[in-house]
């Protein structure tokens, strides 16, 4: 895997893995970026069918919640940020 660029949803420039088996390919963008308020359950439907949710959740928990806004993993901002507070207080 890899070599292939990632060009969609804040991955350009980084090399392509699990992102090509992602269940969001092809789906409507709107869906994982919602406005605030917007209901976010659409895009979680989708992640909870996706091969690889663990890998894209633990990919934006590494970037951290500050640049990462929108669904990932099946999360939401504020969802991560309760995994990476956990995380923290259990380190």
């Amino acid at each position: 895997m890899g070599g292939r660029r990632a060009s969609s949803w804040g991955l350009a420039g980084r090399d392509a893995g699990w992102e090509e088996y992602a269940a969001c390919r092809g789906e409507d963008p709107t869906l994982f970026f919602p406005l605030q308020g917007e209901n976010t359950s659409a895009a979680k439907r989708i992640c909870r069918r996706c091969p690889v949710r663990v890998d894209c959740l633990e990919a934006a928990l590494e970037r951290g919640v500050k640049h990462q806004y929108g669904v990932w993993g099946g999360m939401s901002e504020q969802e991560r940020l309760t995994v990476l507070r956990e995380r923290r207080r259990a380190s």
